[in-house]
């Protein structure tokens, strides 16, 4: 499938802007996750033209894992009926944001009917839960038939794999990397290798979205990257280290 409108978007510069947002992430999350949240709703839109002909006016969008609220707005403001389920009820309340439709839940037992929303996607929680691929499945179920699953999340042996541990410590080990980060900073990381951060590949993703019964892979790319940086996606063990963070669109049947 030919993507033109997220071609248009997929561009150096904004590469540029997400890289350099990163380390923002826990000293000012207003300034990652606002961008990040413009991004992503950006990025919805032009799957949405992409895929099935037409912007997010008027559709059901869930949000799992949308964190402390940042998202709400920027899918508001394309005209969307923007719901999150978030099992944390502290990551909900962190940014002191309001948001009407938020809803408690885990992403493995989404507390809603089947068929229920036109796009359903998650963003960076797939490396946080043990397994991912259920999470993918029930995104699926509460999808309406023709609707849109769009599973993101990061490649553990990306350089971001480890997340706030470092860039190279967890090519070592997730737990050289954890006890590291605990030794430095006298206190564990927020994201704990084992517990609530896991290795997941590149090649697992894909295996799974071509795989999945009641589904078609639409696309895969790699999110942060510009256009003419796709073709990693398709060149295995290149793809676990050079992708980062990898998209998954499914379109379901």
């Amino acid at each position: 499938m030919k993507l033109h409108h997220l071609g248009k978007l997929a561009t150096l510069r904004r590469s540029l802007e997400l890289l350099s947002s990163f380390k923002y992430e826990q000293p000012r999350p207003d300034i990652f996750y606002g961008l990040l949240a413009s991004d992503t709703s950006k990025l919805i839109s032009a799957l949405s033209h992409d895929v099935v002909g037409h912007g997010l006016s008027g559709a059901r969008v869930l949000d799992v894992g949308g964190g402390p609220g940042y998202f709400a707005t920027a899918f508001s403001d394309l005209g969307a009926d923007y719901i999150f389920v978030e099992p944390d009820v502290g990551e909900m309340s962190a940014a002191g944001i309001d948001v009407r439709g938020s809803v408690r839940g885990s992403g493995l037992d989404l507390p809603f009917l089947d068929s229920t929303f036109d796009f359903v996607y998650s963003s960076n929680v797939a490396e946080h839960i043990s397994d991912p691929w259920a999470m993918g499945s029930e995104m699926l179920r509460v999808t309406k038939p023709g609707g849109i699953t769009i599973l993101s999340y990061t490649i553990w042996l990306g350089p971001f794999g480890g997340h706030e541990t470092g860039l190279w410590e967890h090519y070592i080990g997730g737990e050289f990397a954890r006890d590291r980060y605990t030794r430095t900073h006298g206190h564990p990381p927020k994201n704990v290798f084992g517990e609530s951060l896991f290795d997941v590949s590149c090649a697992d993703g894909l295996r799974w979205g071509k795989s999945v019964p009641g589904a078609t892979l639409v696309a895969a790319f790699p999110r942060y990257h510009p256009k003419w940086a796709w073709w990693l996606t398709r060149i295995p063990v290149l793809r676990e280290f050079a992708v980062c963070n990898l998209v998954l669109v499914l379109r379901k049947d």
